[in-house]
């Protein structure tokens, strides 16, 4: 699955709008679209904060692994 998939499968999952989680990145909101759909790629520091907002990993959220784990604690 590419990350422009699994951003927003995670996002309809939690019932959140694109405004919201444009909010949460501090960026508009067809900037996340553009995200979304993969016009525009995602900043790391971005996938980090959406990582940690949904708490799984980096590699689930990028799409590098199926397998849902928590974001690691330091």
């Amino acid at each position: 699955m590419k990350y422009t998939e699994r951003i927003r499968m995670l996002r309809e999952n939690n019932n959140l709008t694109q405004q919201f989680i444009a909010n949460l990145l501090h960026i508009g909101q067809r900037t996340y679209c553009d995200y979304e759909s993969g016009k525009t790629r995602i900043p790391l520091d971005s996938i980090i904060i959406l990582a940690k907002y949904y708490n799984v990993s980096l590699d689930y959220i990028t799409g590098v692994s199926n397998i849902q784990n928590e974001y690691p604690l330091k």
